[in-house]
């Protein structure tokens, strides 16, 4: 049976998101409503993926029941409500911190980071969750470094490492509860502060792919404005 707290719940959760992502004008709208949408739709197709290959499953008795192809429709609104709320904080830190002096260090960071991707894919390229995570940061990281020619890295390491926490507490919660459950044979089994360490990088890449959808639109709307 349906739980009617539940579901007004998840009807506040979807409010949430859209206000966070009405905050300034419609300009503004026209660039977070796109990257917020593709960046849902293909992280909801990962989490379909998962759900299909046994890699993750939801615990019934504490969700509204609603699901999609078995994956609950809550992990489904998660993929749009993480981007749409990260790009809130990303844009008031842009606004409210505009020094970008740091910007020249990116690049050193991307580099490592993508030589932890190799690594990772080497050791866990035969692990679906471990494959899928690295395989699309490396993607990710390759294309924004060396063929985009927008440059914001640095303000978005800036906003993935803000996040960290309330991602880390949201996480924590759910692994606590048991709300969603991982099978653990899909990962490369490394913990970082109880957590698999596939869980940032995939959080990382889920951000890095909405903040460079949001300014290569927001470049598009510039030179339409002129």
């Amino acid at each position: 049976m349906i739980n009617i707290k539940k579901l007004q719940l998840l009807h506040k959760l979807l409010l949430l998101s859209l206000n966070l992502s009405s905050f300034m004008n419609n300009d503004y709208m026209k660039t977070v409503f796109p990257a917020v949408c593709l960046t849902g739709i293909l992280f909801s197709l990962f989490a379909l993926l998962f759900t299909a290959l046994g890699i993750m499953s939801a615990n019934a008795n504490l969700l509204s029941g609603y699901n999609v192809a078995g994956l609950p429709i809550e992990g489904i609104l998660l993929c749009f409500i993480a981007p749409a709320a990260s790009l809130y904080l990303y844009s008031f830190l842009n606004n409210r911190f505009p020094d970008n002096r740091f910007e020249k260090f990116s690049l050193s960071i991307s580099n490592l980071l993508l030589g932890v991707c190799i690594a990772l894919l080497f050791f866990g390229y035969l692990k679906w969750y471990t494959a899928t995570t690295f395989f699309v940061l490396l993607t990710l990281l390759l294309y924004v470094e060396y063929k985009n020619k927008l440059r914001f890295m640095y303000r978005f390491y800036r906003a993935y490492v803000a996040l960290l926490i309330p991602f880390y507490l949201v996480c924590i919660i759910i692994k606590n509860q048991s709300i969603l459950i991982f099978n653990e044979k899909a990962s490369l089994k490394l913990y970082v502060v109880h957590l698999p360490i596939e869980a940032y990088f995939y959080f990382m890449g889920m951000l890095l792919m909405t903040v460079y959808l949001f300014e290569f639109f927001k470049s598009k709307m510039a030179k339409v404005n002129g």
